[in-house]
Protein backbone atom coordinates (compact mmCIF):
# COMPACT_ATOMS: atom_id res chain seq x y z
CA UNK A 1 0.00 0.00 0.00
CA UNK A 2 1.24 3.22 -0.74
CA UNK A 3 0.84 6.18 1.66
CA UNK A 4 2.05 9.20 2.34
CA UNK A 5 3.15 10.51 6.20
CA UNK A 6 2.95 14.29 6.40
CA UNK A 7 4.31 16.23 9.46
CA UNK A 8 3.27 19.89 9.91
CA UNK A 9 4.03 21.63 12.97
CA UNK A 10 3.63 25.73 14.29
CA UNK A 11 3.82 27.84 17.13
CA UNK A 12 0.07 28.94 17.97
CA UNK A 13 0.41 30.19 21.58
CA UNK A 14 2.19 28.97 25.00
CA UNK A 15 1.82 29.24 28.69
CA UNK A 16 4.43 31.75 30.81
CA UNK A 17 6.31 33.22 27.59
CA UNK A 18 7.83 30.08 25.13
CA UNK A 19 7.39 26.89 27.23
CA UNK A 20 4.32 24.71 26.62
CA UNK A 21 1.16 25.17 24.08
CA UNK A 22 -1.72 25.03 26.77
CA UNK A 23 -3.68 21.71 26.58
CA UNK A 24 -6.80 23.60 25.83
CA UNK A 25 -5.36 24.89 22.35
CA UNK A 26 -3.46 21.58 21.97
CA UNK A 27 -7.16 20.04 22.09
CA UNK A 28 -8.64 22.03 20.33
CA UNK A 29 -6.07 21.65 17.28
CA UNK A 30 -6.64 17.82 17.77
CA UNK A 31 -10.17 17.85 17.45
CA UNK A 32 -10.03 19.93 14.69
CA UNK A 33 -7.83 17.81 12.41
CA UNK A 34 -9.84 14.84 13.71
CA UNK A 35 -13.17 16.36 12.71
CA UNK A 36 -12.45 17.98 9.51
CA UNK A 37 -9.89 15.32 8.17
CA UNK A 38 -12.06 12.06 8.33
CA UNK A 39 -12.68 12.35 4.56
CA UNK A 40 -9.14 13.21 3.59
CA UNK A 41 -6.43 11.67 6.66
CA UNK A 42 -6.13 7.99 7.25
CA UNK A 43 -4.49 8.52 10.99
CA UNK A 44 -3.00 11.14 13.06
CA UNK A 45 -1.05 11.60 15.68
CA UNK A 46 -1.23 15.10 17.63
CA UNK A 47 1.83 16.33 19.85
CA UNK A 48 3.90 19.23 21.26
CA UNK A 49 7.51 19.73 22.17
CA UNK A 50 8.49 23.10 23.61
CA UNK A 51 6.16 25.49 22.44
CA UNK A 52 4.71 23.88 19.43
CA UNK A 53 2.07 21.85 18.04
CA UNK A 54 2.86 19.00 15.85
CA UNK A 55 0.21 17.07 13.46
CA UNK A 56 1.14 13.76 11.80
CA UNK A 57 -0.95 12.83 9.29
CA UNK A 58 -1.34 9.62 7.22
CA UNK A 59 -3.15 9.93 3.80
CA UNK A 60 -3.29 8.47 0.40
CA UNK A 61 -3.07 11.71 -1.61
CA UNK A 62 0.36 12.49 -2.00
CA UNK A 63 3.08 15.16 -1.16
CA UNK A 64 2.21 18.55 -1.32
CA UNK A 65 -1.79 17.99 -1.36
CA UNK A 66 -3.45 21.13 -1.00
CA UNK A 67 -6.13 19.66 1.31
CA UNK A 68 -4.34 18.29 3.39
CA UNK A 69 -2.21 21.36 3.87
CA UNK A 70 -5.31 23.62 4.24
CA UNK A 71 -6.40 21.15 6.76
CA UNK A 72 -3.25 21.83 9.17
CA UNK A 73 -3.52 25.19 8.34
CA UNK A 74 -7.37 25.64 9.52
CA UNK A 75 -6.42 23.92 12.43
CA UNK A 76 -3.34 26.06 13.74
CA UNK A 77 -6.00 28.88 12.77
CA UNK A 78 -8.26 27.40 15.25
CA UNK A 79 -5.93 26.87 17.88
CA UNK A 80 -4.69 30.60 17.40
CA UNK A 81 -8.21 31.82 18.30
CA UNK A 82 -7.60 29.43 21.13
CA UNK A 83 -4.50 30.86 21.93
CA UNK A 84 -5.87 34.49 21.91
CA UNK A 85 -8.99 33.52 23.66
CA UNK A 86 -6.63 32.50 26.54
CA UNK A 87 -4.39 35.66 26.20
CA UNK A 88 -1.26 33.05 25.45
CA UNK A 89 1.87 34.24 24.22
CA UNK A 90 2.79 34.20 20.85
CA UNK A 91 -0.83 33.44 19.20
CA UNK A 92 -0.28 32.27 15.53
CA UNK A 93 3.78 33.47 16.13
CA UNK A 94 4.21 30.82 13.43
CA UNK A 95 1.25 31.44 10.79
CA UNK A 96 3.28 34.32 8.74
CA UNK A 97 0.42 35.00 6.20
CA UNK A 98 -3.23 36.09 6.41
CA UNK A 99 -4.36 33.59 4.16
CA UNK A 100 -3.66 29.91 3.02
CA UNK A 101 -2.06 29.61 -0.40
CA UNK A 102 -2.46 25.76 -1.04
CA UNK A 103 0.83 24.84 0.25
CA UNK A 104 2.04 25.84 4.19
CA UNK A 105 5.48 26.11 2.75
CA UNK A 106 6.63 29.28 2.82
CA UNK A 107 3.34 30.59 5.29
CA UNK A 108 5.72 29.54 8.54
CA UNK A 109 4.69 26.50 9.72
CA UNK A 110 7.67 23.69 9.37
CA UNK A 111 6.54 20.63 7.41
CA UNK A 112 8.13 17.01 6.05
CA UNK A 113 7.03 14.49 4.02
CA UNK A 114 7.04 10.73 2.86
CA UNK A 115 5.75 8.62 0.55
CA UNK A 116 6.36 5.13 0.04
CA UNK A 117 4.78 1.40 -0.15
CA UNK A 118 4.49 0.26 2.85
CA UNK A 119 6.52 -2.93 3.95
CA UNK A 120 5.24 -5.58 5.95
CA UNK A 121 6.54 -4.12 9.10
CA UNK A 122 6.88 -0.17 8.42
CA UNK A 123 8.53 1.44 11.20
CA UNK A 124 9.56 4.93 11.07
CA UNK A 125 10.43 7.45 13.87
CA UNK A 126 8.98 11.54 14.08
CA UNK A 127 11.84 13.89 14.97
CA UNK A 128 10.45 17.46 16.58
CA UNK A 129 13.07 19.45 17.56
CA UNK A 130 12.52 23.76 19.59
CA UNK A 131 14.68 26.51 20.27
CA UNK A 132 16.55 25.65 17.16
CA UNK A 133 16.96 25.38 13.02
CA UNK A 134 16.80 22.56 10.34
CA UNK A 135 20.72 21.99 10.65
CA UNK A 136 20.10 20.78 14.15
CA UNK A 137 19.24 17.28 12.29
CA UNK A 138 23.02 17.86 9.81
CA UNK A 139 25.10 15.81 12.14
CA UNK A 140 22.49 12.97 13.58
CA UNK A 141 21.69 12.34 9.87
CA UNK A 142 25.58 12.44 8.96
CA UNK A 143 26.55 9.76 11.57
CA UNK A 144 23.69 7.39 11.13
CA UNK A 145 23.65 7.18 7.21
CA UNK A 146 27.31 7.67 6.54
CA UNK A 147 29.68 6.66 9.62
CA UNK A 148 29.82 3.07 10.65
CA UNK A 149 31.06 4.01 13.97
CA UNK A 150 27.65 4.95 14.36
CA UNK A 151 25.92 2.65 12.01
CA UNK A 152 27.20 -0.92 12.22
CA UNK A 153 24.59 -1.73 9.36
CA UNK A 154 26.94 0.26 6.85
CA UNK A 155 29.43 -3.04 7.18
CA UNK A 156 26.64 -5.62 7.79
CA UNK A 157 23.87 -5.00 5.60
CA UNK A 158 25.10 -6.07 2.06
CA UNK A 159 22.28 -3.32 0.47
CA UNK A 160 23.18 -0.81 3.24
CA UNK A 161 26.37 -1.04 1.58
CA UNK A 162 25.39 0.72 -1.31
CA UNK A 163 25.05 3.53 0.70
CA UNK A 164 22.95 7.01 0.70
CA UNK A 165 22.72 9.53 -1.52
CA UNK A 166 22.32 13.01 0.46
CA UNK A 167 19.68 15.46 -1.01
CA UNK A 168 21.52 19.19 0.93
CA UNK A 169 19.56 22.38 0.05
CA UNK A 170 21.45 25.78 0.43
CA UNK A 171 18.41 26.91 2.66
CA UNK A 172 20.42 30.94 2.09
CA UNK A 173 18.97 31.15 -1.68
CA UNK A 174 15.80 32.36 -1.34
CA UNK A 175 14.40 32.51 -5.22
CA UNK A 176 14.50 28.52 -5.20
CA UNK A 177 15.27 25.49 -4.19
CA UNK A 178 18.94 25.36 -4.65
CA UNK A 179 20.05 21.82 -3.88
CA UNK A 180 22.91 19.42 -4.62
CA UNK A 181 22.82 15.35 -4.58
CA UNK A 182 26.29 13.98 -2.79
CA UNK A 183 26.43 10.10 -2.75
CA UNK A 184 28.26 8.68 0.48
CA UNK A 185 30.67 7.19 0.84
CA UNK A 186 32.45 8.34 -2.29
CA UNK A 187 31.70 11.89 -2.01
CA UNK A 188 31.70 12.12 1.88
CA UNK A 189 34.33 14.69 2.38
CA UNK A 190 32.29 16.70 -0.03
CA UNK A 191 28.63 16.31 2.41
CA UNK A 192 30.61 16.88 5.25
CA UNK A 193 32.02 20.01 4.14
CA UNK A 194 28.63 22.10 3.48
CA UNK A 195 26.85 19.74 6.67
CA UNK A 196 29.32 21.43 9.08
CA UNK A 197 27.13 24.90 8.31
CA UNK A 198 24.75 24.02 9.97
CA UNK A 199 22.75 27.90 9.18
CA UNK A 200 23.59 27.62 5.52
CA UNK A 201 23.51 24.12 4.03
CA UNK A 202 20.71 21.56 5.62
CA UNK A 203 19.68 17.76 4.52
CA UNK A 204 16.61 17.90 2.74
CA UNK A 205 16.26 14.17 2.27
CA UNK A 206 17.74 10.86 1.68
CA UNK A 207 17.75 7.67 -0.33
CA UNK A 208 19.24 4.46 -0.57
CA UNK A 209 21.06 4.08 -3.35
CA UNK A 210 20.35 -0.27 -3.59
CA UNK A 211 16.69 0.52 -3.96
CA UNK A 212 16.21 4.97 -4.43
CA UNK A 213 13.44 4.53 -1.36
CA UNK A 214 13.86 7.49 0.46
CA UNK A 215 15.01 6.94 4.27
CA UNK A 216 14.64 10.49 5.92
CA UNK A 217 13.32 13.86 5.31
CA UNK A 218 13.64 17.10 6.95
CA UNK A 219 12.02 20.65 6.84
CA UNK A 220 14.58 22.97 5.54
CA UNK A 221 11.89 26.38 5.80
CA UNK A 222 13.83 29.36 7.21
CA UNK A 223 11.19 32.03 9.13
CA UNK A 224 13.49 34.94 8.58
CA UNK A 225 13.92 34.09 4.86
CA UNK A 226 10.14 34.33 4.89
CA UNK A 227 9.26 37.05 7.00
CA UNK A 228 12.34 39.07 6.57
CA UNK A 229 12.60 39.91 10.55
CA UNK A 230 12.69 37.44 13.41
CA UNK A 231 9.80 35.14 14.10
CA UNK A 232 11.11 32.78 16.09
CA UNK A 233 13.42 29.66 15.22
CA UNK A 234 12.35 27.14 12.92
CA UNK A 235 11.81 24.55 15.20
CA UNK A 236 12.41 22.04 12.75
CA UNK A 237 10.61 18.51 11.88
CA UNK A 238 12.32 14.92 10.39
CA UNK A 239 10.66 12.06 9.66
CA UNK A 240 13.23 8.38 9.24
CA UNK A 241 12.50 5.13 8.65
CA UNK A 242 14.00 2.29 9.79
CA UNK A 243 15.32 -1.26 9.74
CA UNK A 244 16.02 -3.14 7.15
CA UNK A 245 16.91 -1.38 3.91
CA UNK A 246 18.04 1.65 6.30
CA UNK A 247 19.77 2.33 10.05
CA UNK A 248 18.36 0.26 12.66
CA UNK A 249 16.21 2.72 15.58
CA UNK A 250 18.87 2.43 17.68
CA UNK A 251 21.84 3.73 15.15
CA UNK A 252 19.80 6.06 13.97
CA UNK A 253 19.53 7.69 17.42
CA UNK A 254 23.31 7.32 18.87
CA UNK A 255 24.40 10.39 17.34
CA UNK A 256 22.01 12.29 20.04
CA UNK A 257 23.94 10.78 22.68
CA UNK A 258 26.49 13.65 21.90
CA UNK A 259 24.29 16.50 22.83
CA UNK A 260 25.92 18.66 19.86
CA UNK A 261 25.39 22.54 19.93
CA UNK A 262 23.54 23.66 17.49
CA UNK A 263 21.73 27.36 17.04
CA UNK A 264 18.74 28.93 19.29
CA UNK A 265 17.80 29.44 22.56
CA UNK A 266 17.38 32.22 24.23
CA UNK A 267 15.87 35.02 21.55
CA UNK A 268 17.25 32.35 18.90
CA UNK A 269 20.59 34.39 18.46
CA UNK A 270 22.67 31.82 20.71
CA UNK A 271 24.60 28.43 20.62
CA UNK A 272 23.36 25.61 22.91
CA UNK A 273 23.51 21.75 23.15
CA UNK A 274 20.73 19.47 21.31
CA UNK A 275 18.75 17.86 23.98
CA UNK A 276 16.72 14.69 23.70
CA UNK A 277 13.96 15.01 25.80
CA UNK A 278 10.82 13.03 26.52
CA UNK A 279 7.33 13.58 24.32
CA UNK A 280 5.98 17.05 25.45
CA UNK A 281 8.23 18.19 26.93
CA UNK A 282 8.65 22.15 27.74
CA UNK A 283 11.36 24.69 27.36
CA UNK A 284 13.18 26.09 30.45
CA UNK A 285 16.78 27.23 30.68
CA UNK A 286 17.21 30.61 28.71
CA UNK A 287 14.36 29.50 26.78
CA UNK A 288 16.08 26.28 25.96
CA UNK A 289 18.03 24.07 25.76
CA UNK A 290 17.83 23.53 22.11
CA UNK A 291 15.27 20.28 22.51
CA UNK A 292 14.21 17.17 20.39
CA UNK A 293 11.76 14.55 21.05
CA UNK A 294 11.16 11.28 19.06
CA UNK A 295 7.84 9.24 18.54
CA UNK A 296 8.54 5.83 16.75
CA UNK A 297 5.84 4.02 15.26
CA UNK A 298 4.39 1.07 13.43
CA UNK A 299 2.22 1.83 10.09
CA UNK A 300 0.04 -0.74 8.75
CA UNK A 301 -2.29 0.32 6.02
CA UNK A 302 -1.92 3.99 7.50
CA UNK A 303 -2.65 3.20 10.51
CA UNK A 304 -0.47 3.78 13.81
CA UNK A 305 0.77 1.66 16.09
CA UNK A 306 0.27 3.81 19.63
CA UNK A 307 3.86 6.16 19.92
CA UNK A 308 6.86 4.75 21.94
CA UNK A 309 8.65 7.41 23.13
CA UNK A 310 12.61 6.85 21.98
CA UNK A 311 14.07 9.33 24.88
CA UNK A 312 11.84 7.68 27.52
CA UNK A 313 14.93 5.40 29.00
CA UNK A 314 17.13 6.10 31.86
CA UNK A 315 20.01 5.88 29.39
CA UNK A 316 19.09 9.13 28.15
CA UNK A 317 18.84 10.72 31.64
CA UNK A 318 22.61 10.09 31.48
CA UNK A 319 22.33 12.24 28.69
CA UNK A 320 20.45 14.92 29.73
CA UNK A 321 22.88 15.56 32.74
CA UNK A 322 25.81 15.76 30.46
CA UNK A 323 23.76 17.90 28.15
CA UNK A 324 22.46 20.28 30.66
CA UNK A 325 26.40 20.65 31.82
CA UNK A 326 27.32 21.90 28.42
CA UNK A 327 24.16 24.20 28.27
CA UNK A 328 25.54 25.72 31.95
CA UNK A 329 28.91 26.25 30.57
CA UNK A 330 28.52 27.73 27.26
CA UNK A 331 25.68 30.20 28.43
CA UNK A 332 28.33 31.01 31.24
CA UNK A 333 30.08 33.22 28.24
CA UNK A 334 26.79 35.48 27.74
CA UNK A 335 27.61 37.41 24.91
CA UNK A 336 31.59 36.61 24.33
CA UNK A 337 32.69 34.58 20.95
CA UNK A 338 30.91 31.02 19.71
CA UNK A 339 28.02 31.49 22.64
CA UNK A 340 26.51 33.90 20.62
CA UNK A 341 25.70 33.54 17.08
CA UNK A 342 27.61 35.60 14.18
CA UNK A 343 25.82 38.96 12.94
CA UNK A 344 24.40 37.13 9.90
CA UNK A 345 22.68 34.93 12.11
CA UNK A 346 21.37 37.53 14.98
CA UNK A 347 17.49 37.12 14.48
CA UNK A 348 16.67 40.12 16.77
CA UNK A 349 17.80 43.09 15.46
CA UNK A 350 19.26 45.17 18.61
CA UNK A 351 23.21 44.18 17.72
CA UNK A 352 22.96 44.84 13.92
CA UNK A 353 21.18 48.02 14.40
CA UNK A 354 23.92 49.33 17.17
CA UNK A 355 26.87 48.34 14.96
CA UNK A 356 24.78 50.73 12.08
CA UNK A 357 25.27 53.76 14.87
CA UNK A 358 28.67 53.01 15.65
CA UNK A 359 29.78 52.42 11.92
CA UNK A 360 29.29 56.25 11.49
CA UNK A 361 32.04 56.79 14.48
CA UNK A 362 34.67 54.56 12.83
CA UNK A 363 37.57 56.41 12.12
CA UNK A 364 40.68 55.38 10.11
CA UNK A 365 44.40 56.07 11.63
CA UNK A 366 46.73 57.39 8.78
CA UNK A 367 50.54 57.23 8.73
CA UNK A 368 53.18 59.86 7.77
CA UNK A 369 56.13 59.37 5.68
CA UNK A 370 57.96 58.84 9.68
CA UNK A 371 55.88 56.07 10.88
CA UNK A 372 53.56 57.94 12.98
CA UNK A 373 49.93 57.73 13.12
CA UNK A 374 47.50 60.51 13.11
CA UNK A 375 44.16 60.20 14.22
CA UNK A 376 41.96 60.49 10.94
CA UNK A 377 40.55 63.94 10.72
Amino acid sequence: MKITLSVIKADVGSIGGHIKPSAKLKGTVEEFVRERGKKLLIDCYVSSTGDDVALLMSHERGIDDSKVHELAWDAFMAGTQEAKSQGLYGAGQDLLKEAFSGNVRGLGPASCELEFEERPGEPFVFFAADKTDPGAYNLPLYLAFADPMHCAGLLLSPKMAHGFTFTIMDVNHTEGDRVIELNAPEELYDIACLLRDNERFVVESIRARATGDVAAVVSTSRLHNIAGTYTGKDDPVALVRTQGNFPATGEVLSPYRLGHYVAGTMRGSHNGPLMPVKLNSTISFFDGPPVVTGAAFCVHEGKFTEPVDVFDHPFWDWVRNNVSQKAAEIRQQGFSGPAMLPYSELEYGGVVEKLGHLEKRFTVRKEDGSGHRHKAA
